[in-house]
């Protein structure tokens, strides 16, 4: 099963909510900013990952986008630009 790269992010009103999307991403991608993960995932990964993100937004005050970067293996360097401080990549986490 081919991977491929995600860009998640989150806008939650409720403090519950926030901390239950953040802690559920964890098990997906790298966290990267307040609200953002980066992750690569199989097609079922994916669909695990948006099952979870559905029970949890609450649909008329969250939200939740999801990003298609493409596959994974596509190790392109200019997904990413940072202003600012440099981007530095988090260590990859792997889904058990």
């Amino acid at each position: 099963m081919s991977r491929r790269r995600f860009l998640v992010t989150y806008d939650v009103s409720d403090p519950k909510r926030l901390k239950a999307i953040h802690k559920s991403m964890e098990g997906f991608g790298r966290h990267v900013q307040f609200s953002v993960f980066l992750c690569e995932l199989n097609s079922r990964e994916f669909l695990q990952m948006e099952q979870r993100l559905q029970k949890i937004v609450h649909h008329r005050q969250d939200q939740a986008l999801i990003f298609d970067l493409g596959l994974a293996s596509n190790d392109r360097d200019d997904l990413i630009q940072s202003i600012g401080r440099d981007y530095e990549e988090p260590p990859k986490v792997f889904i058990a």
